[in-house]
């Protein structure tokens, strides 16, 4: 979803590159057991929140167990940042949303509410476009969300975008908090507008790096703020999910491959994509980030017991 999706707290940066350092930053625990990628070096990107990192991590590691050479570089930056990465060749594949590839990327409108549909106009286009192709699809939808702050939504009885969007009218001295280019994304907050009829005024915006708004939401200095809907914060804080009518866009997962690179092995990286994301529900994926943001291990640790859960290690 997104740019989705991210900036991640200081600490997980540290744990990132203190897992590096240590030398498991691209997938201790593989062991090498295969040899179909004996040879081949591919570098993986990801953008710099949790899911995205945690969903590239995992498929560094598969690969090295294949016996691929892995440069990992996963934390790259946000959407723009990973997306010319892979344009200009600097890596050969990260984890991108199908919401993402197609408004974002494609610049296209009105994407559909069928997740294989997304995906088959998504990847047909930007294979025909860039040479980029999408492999494997998430079970998981993570898009956009809102999470109220939870004493506020207790007091209220709860709230979905029509009686969010009454009560910033009936309160002008409420807040949401955002991150800084949900603003202004043709999947972001306009979203939010067209399906309410309310136009958040900019002196109800507060803009907070991504981690800040979970914590200040949680806290009552944010009465709102803007979240993902995987994240495993929701349910570790205090926090209440605004129910979303069906306005926010799809985003499911695929990892998007430079076409010259994803066709020397086309049969074992989709085999790969499809394992790793064959049952990761938003259920399972919200269960991982929140072995990351609450609990605070690694996402090395996180994706290699994931990857030996499901017998990929």
């Amino acid at each position: 979803m997104h740019n989705r999706r991210r900036l991640i707290a200081t600490s997980l940066s540290l744990a990132v590159a203190a897992a590096a350092l240590a030398g498991c930053g691209s997938g201790g625990g593989g062991g090498g057991s295969g040899s179909r990628l004996d040879g081949t070096s591919i570098t993986v990107g990801s953008k710099d929140f949790t899911e995205n990192i945690l969903v590239g991590e995992m498929y560094v590691q598969a690969l090295e167990n294949e016996g691929a050479k892995v440069k990992s570089q996963t934390n790259l930056g946000g959407t723009s940042v990973a997306r010319d990465a892979l344009i200009s060749n600097e890596i050969d594949v990260y984890p991108e949303y199908t919401g993402t590839g197609w408004t974002v990327h494609l610049k296209q409108e009105d994407p559909s509410d069928d997740p294989a549909e997304l995906f088959k106009v998504t990847s047909e286009m930007d294979k025909k476009k860039n040479n980029i192709i999408w492999v494997g699809q998430s079970e998981f939808n993570d898009t956009y969300g809102f999470a109220a702050n939870g004493d506020l939504a207790k007091k209220e009885g709860g709230f979905d975008f029509d009686s969010m969007a009454a009560y910033l009218k009936a309160n002008p001295d409420a807040k949401v908090c955002m991150e800084t280019e949900f603003p202004d994304r043709p999947d972001g907050l306009v979203l939010f507008t067209k399906a309410t009829g309310y136009k958040i005024p900019q002196s109800q915006i507060q803009i907070l790096d991504t981690g800040l708004i979970y914590t200040e939401t949680s806290k009552g200095k944010c009465d709102f703020g803007e979240v993902f809907t995987t994240d495993g914060r929701i349910t570790a804080l205090n926090l209440d999910l605004v129910k979303d009518p069906g306005a926010m866009i799809i985003y499911n997962l695929s990892y998007t491959f430079n076409d010259a690179v994803y066709k020397k092995h086309a049969k074992v990286y989709t085999e790969l994509a499809d394992k790793i994301f064959k049952g990761l529900d938003e259920e399972k994926m919200a269960e991982l980030n929140a072995k990351v943001d609450v609990e605070g291990q690694s996402p090395q640790q996180v994706a290699q017991k994931y990857l030996e859960d499901i017998g990929m290690l």
